[in-house]
């Protein structure tokens, strides 16, 4: 378990630029208000990701809110000639990204557009959601320390205002132990 864990520490601590971001808090205006915002796993997360020990197959639940214009500052070198919408710039990211899901055995389950919660905070609101399904834990951890993906990977924090992954596991049945 502990070389999981060490590929996952260093899939998240792949450059410099995200390794300074995972030790600060990140705050965004949204709104007029500031607010802890979630753009990459702290190592604390995905040890307890790693620790969890899912079994077979894992859903990634993702809750994404773009940004109006995407922001290359972190990534000149993927900046399109003229700015884009977050949208648009996700779209690129998908591009880039999905003949590496696909290769490491992930497939999109269900993608569709966010908005309000029935139940949640009124005031946060998701542009995106998306379910991605990996064959396993390990599976998920190849696809996300795979060099030629984390290449494009300037192309999501670009889109990013906000987002939020949280890793499901299936239950045969409901316990209440």
């Amino acid at each position: 378990m502990l070389s999981r864990l060490t590929a996952y520490g260093s899939v998240a601590l792949t450059s410099t630029k995200v390794t300074k971001r995972l030790n600060v808090k990140m705050s965004s205006v949204i709104n007029g208000d500031a607010i802890e915002t979630y753009l990459e796993p702290t190592q604390d997360a995905g040890r307890i990701f790693i620790m969890r020990q899912i079994q077979g197959r894992v859903l990634m639940l993702n809750l994404l809110r773009f940004r109006e214009v995407a922001d290359y500052g972190e990534s000149p070198e993927l900046q399109p000639a003229e700015p884009i919408s977050g949208a648009e710039a996700f779209q690129l990211y998908m591009d880039h990204t999905l003949p590496f899901l696909t290769a490491s055995g992930g497939k999109i389950i269900f993608l569709g557009k966010g908005g309000h919660y029935l139940i949640g905070p009124m005031d946060e609101k998701w542009d995106l959601v998306m379910l991605i399904e990996q064959s396993s834990v390990d599976s998920f951890l190849a696809f996300a320390g795979n060099q030629e993906y984390l290449k494009g990977l300037g192309h999501r924090t670009a889109v990013l205002l906000d987002s939020r992954l949280l890793p499901l596991e299936q239950l045969s049945t409901f316990e209440t132990s």
